[in-house]
């Protein structure tokens, strides 16, 4: 049965939602109906779909675990010549690498690398959107102790600041692979005036027709809903949450709020989004990443020192 041959696999948060939406215009482009199948990062993990935020790791992130439905993926197959599906979780699993090389190990593979502060940052506002961050919860004081939730084995996520550490992640791809097929783009580039020739050198890279022109227009981006009494109540402890509580199991009482959030995002037009201090970005970037950037230069071989 058909695999894919090419990945995205990351990073979070850097524009793969909107690499995906393009590429799954091309005619000769097959993309995984599912965006984030995560396979070769959870393959064989048993899941628990209670919580997501408590301890179990890589147990607790949604994915498809086993090859038959991995592959179930791409059985719509037809005559296109690039096969591939957007998880950027691959990036930053050690596993998915030597999972990827098991089983497809001519794929081409693509990342998108984001300032990591603003990566970060901006995967902080997603939580807050989705509600699974309290909008009162610093993102500094999360940042500055996250290795404290690591060791309690949360969800990768909630690695905010780990996530961001790219010369280590990519590092295990360009030892595993050569590299001829590997593209690494940036995010303050890609997504510029020039997008459209930025999307098709991916074309290109894959192999397709690169004069195809998609329609461009950015996706998933990072808004907080304002605080309206609606939103806290579904959000903040209350006394009539308190009830209820006793009457239903916990599963249920959290489908039900993630319904009710999804239904208050979907109507909710006025939403905000918060800029980082530009001192806190810089000093973040000198305390967490400053080696990280430098050593990551020299692997991709590009020049970011405007990090």
């Amino acid at each position: 049965m058909t695999m894919p041959n090419f990945l995205i696999i990351g990073a979070m948060k850097s524009g793969t939602t909107s690499l995906y939406h393009y590429l799954e215009q091309h005619p000769q482009v097959y993309m995984s109906p599912v965006k984030e199948p995560n396979f070769f990062a959870v393959e064989g993990e048993k899941f628990y779909s209670d919580s997501l935020r408590g301890s179990g790791g890589l147990a607790r992130f949604p994915g498809i675990r086993d090859i038959e439905t991995y592959r179930e993926l791409f059985k719509q197959v037809s005559n296109e010549t690039a096969i591939g599906e957007a998880s950027p979780l691959y990036i930053y699993v050690p596993k998915a690498v030597e999972r990827i090389k098991h089983y497809i190990p001519n794929a081409k593979l693509i990342a998108i690398l984001r300032h990591p502060v603003d990566r970060a940052y901006s995967h902080f506002l997603h939580w807050l959107k989705l509600g699974l961050e309290p909008l009162d919860t610093d993102f500094l004081q999360l940042f500055q102790e996250e290795e404290k939730y690591i060791i309690n084995d949360w969800s990768p996520q909630w690695h905010y600041k780990q996530r961001g550490l790219y010369y280590v992640q990519l590092k295990r791809y360009f030892d595993t692979f050569d590299r001829h097929q590997i593209r690494v783009y940036l995010y303050e580039d890609f997504f510029s005036d020039n997008v459209i020739d930025n999307v098709q050198e991916v074309f290109r890279f894959l192999g397709v027709d690169e004069t195809f022109v998609p329609d461009i227009k950015k996706h998933n981006v990072s808004r907080i809903p304002k605080k309206t009494a609606y939103f806290k109540f579904i959000t903040k402890p209350n006394p009539m949450k308190s009830i209820l509580k006793p009457f239903l199991p916990k599963k249920w009482r959290r489908r039900i709020q993630i319904h009710l959030k999804k239904m208050y995002l979907k109507k909710e037009q006025h939403t905000i989004k918060p800029k980082l201090d530009p001192a806190v970005r810089r000093q973040l970037t000198e305390e967490y990443y400053k080696d990280d950037i430098l050593k990551l230069q020299e692997l991709i071989q590009r020049d970011i020192s405007k990090w």
